[in-house]
């Protein structure tokens, strides 16, 4: 048997196992699992999971903003998001649209 005889056996096992352990799932188990594996396959999940940890050292001006944000909000309502998007000429569907990976172009 050569390696990729071997390995098609190792996925095919692996294959059968899964299908076996899903099969003793309640259906909302199945739905969780369904979405994991979901986020494990998309993209943008993969590369934010795979990034390096944030070890950026923040600055007194940024901790100096963060401050005054927090504080504005203590007196203040936080601004809608849809409503800074309506601000900058955006709906929720181009936000959504841009959020796409790829990028999905508007059908013509």
């Amino acid at each position: 048997m050569n390696c990729v005889d071997s390995m098609r056996r190792a996925i095919n096992s692996d294959l059968q196992h899964a299908q076996e352990l899903l099969g003793h799932l309640a259906p909302d188990q199945i739905a969780a699992v369904i979405h994991l594996m979901k986020v494990m396959l998309d993209p943008v999940s993969r590369a934010t999971a795979n990034a390096p940890v944030e070890d950026e050292v923040i600055g007194e001006d940024e901790e100096r903003a963060v401050a005054e944000a927090r504080e504005w909000l203590k007196h203040n309502n936080g601004i809608p998001h849809e409503e800074l998007l309506a601000e900058l000429g955006l709906s929720m569907a181009d936000f959504d649209r841009m959020g796409r990976t790829p990028y999905a172009e508007e059908p013509k």
